[in-house]
Order: structure tokens, then sequence, then C-alpha cells
């Protein structure tokens, strides 16, 4: 497994091998030793996947507040996606920023989100799967999410001005400023 740093301290990008020959290829998405040897010791609970039939539906900002909190590992099944995780915790140096990958089915990167990220994904390519790993179940009465195009945030979604597909929770979620954060601390918080 190789994995990277981004510009977000937690955030990592984590790219299982691939062992290929003509029948297609084997690859080892979760090693919970690989990653406890780089310091990370998460115990995933659950597994969602999610399939979004048109290219461009935007899904997030999402997060649970503690104390059903979720660090997220998230992967492309099927098609293309970009990925985005946003720190939401008090007193980070990056509280607020962002950072965004590629996930397809064709280069196998994941991205690792620590609890305390806001997470979302826009698809590139129609009949697209999204497979993730959570920490902690399902919680609603926890969840919350924050505008996707709040412009305190500032992602580039990459959809030019074509306008996505949204969920009307999506559409209606407030923005940054004037959030009152669950989050606190840095990495791993």
């Amino acid at each position: 497994m190789d994995i990277e740093d981004t510009a977000l301290d937690g955030v990592l990008i984590v790219t299982p091998r691939r062992i290929g020959d003509h029948r297609g290829f084997f690859s080892e998405t979760w090693n919970r030793a690989a990653l406890a040897a780089r310091g990370i010791g998460i115990d995933f609970v659950q597994d969602n996947h999610s399939l979004s039939a048109r290219a461009g539906t935007l899904r997030g900002l999402h997060f649970q507040a503690p104390p059903h909190a979720q660090a997220k590992l998230v992967r492309c099944g099927r098609g293309r996606l970009f990925d985005v995780a946003v720190d939401l915790r008090r007193g980070s140096p990056s509280y607020g920023r962002w950072v965004g990958v590629e996930l397809s089915f064709d280069n196998g990167r994941q991205l690792l989100i620590p609890a305390g990220f806001a997470h979302g994904f826009v698809t590139r390519e129609p009949d697209t799967e999204i497979v993730y790993k959570c920490s902690d179940i399902y919680a609603p009465e926890a969840e919350g999410a924050l505008r996707w195009d709040d412009p305190d945030i500032g992602i580039d979604w990459g959809l030019g001005d074509t306008a996505p597909v949204l969920s009307e929770k999506d559409a209606a979620a407030p923005g940054l400023a004037g959030f009152e954060s669950p989050f606190h601390g840095t990495a791993g918080a």
C-alpha cells in the first residue's frame, strides 16, 4: 500500500497495490496492520455503497458530529469522481480549508478522511459507484451538512458552468459563516 500525505494534516491518499494477470486483478483495499505501522489506528464498523446515475451528481458536504463522528476510507468502485475533505476542527491551522483528489476505478486511489472533516464528491462519469468504510454507525441525529458552493470554503468542483445534480438537503445546507463546529483540535481529533 502506498500512503501519501495531502495538504491537510491527517487526510491521506491510500493507493493499494494491484496484482494482475490475464483474468483481471486482486487488490487489498484495507489492511489494519499496514496503517497501524503509519500510526493510524482506525476501527471501521460500517461499509457504505452509493451509485450516482448521472455525471455531475454532487453529494456533500456531509459530516457526523460527536459522539458519532466518522472517519472514512473512500474509493471509487466504478467510474470516476472528485472527492473532497474540508477541515472542520476548531483551532486547526487549516480550519475551513479543503483538499480534493480524483478517485477512479482505473487509478485505484482511496482517500482516508479522519473524523472532524466534512466530506463530499462530484461524479465525473455516469453510473459512478462510491464505496466507503466508516468508523461509526450512521446516526441521523448527529448528521450535518455545509453548503457545497460556500465561497468561504471555495471548492473548485471542476463543473464549469454546469449545474450539479443535488439533493434538496444539500441545496439547502448552510454555509461556514456562523457554523459552530462540534469538532476541535488537530489531526485525529
